[in-house]
Formats: structure tokens, C-alpha cells, sequence
């Protein structure tokens, strides 16, 4: 490792604390450094944790819902510092939630991201949760049922928000991430309540849905329920039934975003629709998170 690449508290920007925590060795894991005993053979196996996982019963869905919860190195060291969230759907074990954590592990330990909690919201109908209602025959054909984003939203504004409040120590800030159905969310939720986050990531996302309704109304949208100082990050993959939506998404955006809104747009077409989450993710995570700069 050159001195350029070597983690420095002499960088322009002062990393968190959480960060100089993920990179340092604990103590308990210098005392289990022991040489090896006749006995290691036989020691049985221990569960390995990397997180947080509980149940939420929603009375906006009429279910009980998985959420998983990844809390940066540090969090439980510091009692007093309060952290901004993340949330993300696909966040169950089988979906997202492992890769994406372990991408914030990795990104606030060198620095280049600002510590966030991660909430990992797990699937039960996922097509039912993440498409707004639609006109189109073909769309119904994917799930027995559709349309049920606005009662997944207020899922998350009115009852999966207070209790990660409620259990965790947590600023104002709050964020979301998703891609494809999962993206259309994020987008569907920019312009039909902008204020529920801060910060809006989505890649690949599914604005084909309802003939790419979504994408027809942005400009009225964004006019009807205006934009605070919000900031978006949005990418695609080669795939092109997403590309035809979002490049009219991003040239009403590029005509008619409002002053607050903070956006930016990465094409990846060297990726494809299965592999563009995490390299955009990268991205991403690197622009909008990115620590605060110093003098």
C-alpha cells in the first residue's frame, strides 16, 4: 500500500470515528490470536452476526413484515452518537441486504462513504409492493396482485420509520435504495412524496410500468408537489427496455428539475440488469454519501 492509498488523519476531510473503529483490530479478537490446541477440532461452530433482525406487524398491509438491520462498527461504542438510515427494500438475507451491508461495511472503514444504519426491508410480495396501480393487462399478468405502493409507503412513513426511531439512535436524515421494481419505487416515491427522504438512489429502475406513465407525469409532478433540497442518483445497465424510459426521464429532468433537487446520472452500459446493483451502488454510495470535506 503506497502512502496515497494509506488511511491518514491528514486527508483533507476527518473521518468518523466509526471509520477509524471498523479499521483497528478489537480487543477480544487479539485474545482469541492462540496458538492452536489439540482441542480446536472438536470446538463447536457459533452463529456469526452481523446484524440486527426482527419482526414489525403492519397495520398498512395487514402483515407482519422481516426487517433486517446492519449498524456500522462503533455504533454500540459511542452511546451518544446518532446515525442517519438507509432503507432499502429487497432487504431480506435471500435478497439484497448482505451485499449492500457489506459494501457500507467497507465504504465507511476507508472512508469513502459517511456512516449510515442500513434497514433491509424483506419481501413478501415484492410486485405487489414496489408498482403503483396500472392500466395495462400485460402488467397485471406478473403478480395475482399490483399496485399496492402507496400502502407500502405509508408502511414506511407511518410505522417502519417510528420504530427504527424508536430502537436505534438516529438523526433526521433518511434515505432509499433500490433497483428495478425496487427503483421504480424510489422514483415513484421522489415525485409523489419527495419529502419522505433526503436522499433517492435507484438503478435500473422499471419505468416501463403502466407504458411509462411515471415518466409521462415527472414535469407535472415535480411542479404539483415541488422538491426541498433533495438529491438523486440514478443509473442503467444495457438493458433496453429501461433505457428508452429513463433517457425521457432524465431529459425532463435535465429541463425541468427544480432548484433543490441535486441529481446526477451514471449510464453503465458495460453492465448488465443482474449486475449493475452493486457496481452502481458503489458509485453512488461514493457521491451522495460521501463525507463532509474539512478546511
Amino acid at each position: 500500500m503506497t502512502a496515497k492509498q494509506e488511511p491518514s488523519v491528514f486527508r483533507p476531510f476527518v473521518w468518523s470515528l466509526f471509520a477509524v473503529l471498523a479499521l483497528a483490530p478489537s480487543a477480544s479478537a487479539a485474545s482469541d490470536a492462540r496458538a492452536p490446541g489439540e482441542g480446536d477440532a472438536q470446538a463447536k461452530a457459533a452463529p456469526l452476526t452481523i446484524g440486527d433482525t426482527f419482526g414489525v406487524f403492519s397495520k398498512a398491509l395487514d402483515e407482519t413484515r422481516r426487517i433486517n438491520v446492519y449498524l456500522p462498527q462503533g455504533y454500540a461504542e459511542h452511546p451518544e452518537a446518532k446515525l442517519p438510515v438507509l432503507y432499502m427494500p429487497d432487504g431480506g438475507i435471500g435478497e439484497d441486504f448482505l451485499h449492500v451491508a457489506g459494501l457500507l461495511q467497507v465504504s465507511i472503514g476507508n472512508g469513502t462513504m459517511r456512516p449510515f444504519i442500513l434497514v433491509g426491508i424483506e419481501n413478501t410480495q415484492r410486485r405487489r409492493d414496489l408498482t403503483g396501480p396500472t392500466s395495462r393487462e400485460e402488467d397485471r399478468k406478473i403478480a395475482p396482485v399490483v399496485g399496492g405502493s402507496a400502502a407500502f409507503r405509508r408502511f414506511l412513513r407511518e410505522e417502519l420509520m417510528p420504530e427504527i426511531a424508536r430502537r436505534y439512535r438516529v438523526t433526521d436524515e433518511t434515505a432509499i435504495v433500490g433497483e428495478s421494481l425496487a427503483g421504480l419505487f424510489v422514483i415513484e416515491t421522489l415525485l409523489l412524496e419527495p419529502d419522505l427522504f433526503d436522499t433517492y438512489v435507484a438503478f435500473d429502475p422499471s419505468l416501463w410500468w403502466d407504458g411509462g406513465r411515471l415518466v409521462d407525469e415527472t414535469t407535472t409532478r415535480l411542479k404539483r408537489h415541488g422538491v426541498g433540497n433533495v438529491k438523486l442518483s440514478l443509473a442503467t445497465s444495457d438493458e433496453p427496455t429501461i433505457l428508452a424510459p429513463t433517457g425521457r426521464f432524465i431529459e425532463m429532468l435535465e429541463r425541468d428539475a427544480p432548484e433543490g433537487l441535486q441529481w446526477r446520472y451514471d449510464a453503465m452500459p458495460e453492465e448488465k440488469h443482474w449486475t449493475v446493483y452493486h457496481p452502481a451502488a458503489l458509485r453512488a454510495f461514493r457521491s451522495v454519501f460521501a463525507p463532509v470535506e474539512h478546511p
